[in-house]
């Protein structure tokens, strides 16, 4: 008899939290939201009285739940918070998997975005590879105040790709073959743990290993076509967004090394800011950095609402 593994949920992430940090993570509401024939899901902690919103984006080995024991800090600090699970990943359903792509990823988060507007300012908190996709819905969108994001990993440079996937050196050489990847090949599914190595997720081997077990996470299936989508995306509206971004990278990550962040920021437009996160992994989960991840939010929160002087 094959025994399916336990799933994984938001506690099993907030256990690698300080243990003074755990307490928040669980406080957060379900809400779902259809977008094409997707049925997406977000986790809330709503603040009507909050002068400022914000959405968080996940990135190609995580999901909202994944997030949340993070984002759950901001909670109570003035911020009404929400965390999505895009295509492919998380909670969200969705009817034709196979054709999903790194577009609709972009897509969906601009209509969103558009649907949830209040009037209040927006931040997009974009985490990982979320980081360049928040830039870049913000830019389409026209309605996001400013984005803060840990990881501006630049897909179509030759030394991102080289240390986003397992391939390493060889990724270079093998992405001319991406623009092969249509019709029944796109379909093909693969496991996201197969090409990112997420045994650098964070400080801790066993953050890696339970991103790489979450089938809703890292260990999901997702089709060639998305890969090769995400992959070839020009992010060219990024690059072009005036958008304010607000970088605060992981001072340890072993996985994507702060300086390609900074060089895809400087190729930007935007006004911009840059924050060290001591003493944190990709997913910054240590101290002193998260609470420096905390107080460079609040401080980006502030800024915008100080910016929207509206009452509500």
């Amino acid at each position: 008899m094959v025994r399916s593994r336990p799933e994984v949920n938001a506690g099993d992430y907030a256990s690698f939290l300080p243990p003074a940090r755990r307490v928040s993570s669980a406080s957060s509401s379900t809400q779902w939201w259809t977008w094409r024939d997707h049925r997406v899901h977000l986790l809330r902690r709503p603040d009507p009285d909050a002068p400022v919103r914000m959405l968080v984006v996940h990135g190609a080995g995580a999901h909202a739940s994944a997030l949340w024991p993070v984002a759950a800090l901001l909670g109570g600090r003035g911020i009404d918070l929400a965390a999505v699970d895009l295509p492919l990943y998380g909670r969200t359903e969705t009817a034709s998997r196979h054709a999903v792509t790194y577009e609709d990823w972009v897509g969906m988060l601009v209509d969103l975005i558009a649907a949830e507007d209040d009037g209040r300012p927006l931040i997009l908190f974009g985490a990982s590879i979320g980081g360049l996709l928040a830039v870049e819905a913000a830019a389409r969108s026209g309605r996001v105040a400013s984005v803060v994001a840990t990881c501006l990993l630049d897909p179509r440079t030759r030394d991102a790709r080289a240390v986003m996937t397992r391939m390493g050196p060889l990724a270079p050489l093998l992405m001319p073959m991406l623009r092969l990847v249509r019709g029944p090949i796109a379909r093909v599914p693969i496991k996201v743990a197969w090409v990112a190595d997420l045994g650098r997720m964070g400080r801790d081997p066993g953050l890696g290993r339970l991103c790489a077990r979450d089938c809703r996470g890292g260990g999901a299936w997702v089709p060639l076509g998305f890969v090769a989508s995400y992959l070839q995306h020009p992010h060219a509206e990024a690059r072009a967004s005036r958008v304010p971004v607000h970088l605060m990278h992981p001072e340890l990550d072993d996985w994507t090394p702060m300086a390609l962040s900074e060089d895809t920021l400087r190729g930007m437009r935007s006004p911009s800011t840059t924050r060290l996160l001591r003493g944190c992994g990709h997913f910054p989960l240590e101290e002193p950095g998260l609470q420096e991840l905390v107080d460079g939010v609040e401080a980006v929160a502030a800024e915008a609402a100080a910016a929207y002087p509206h009452e509500f």
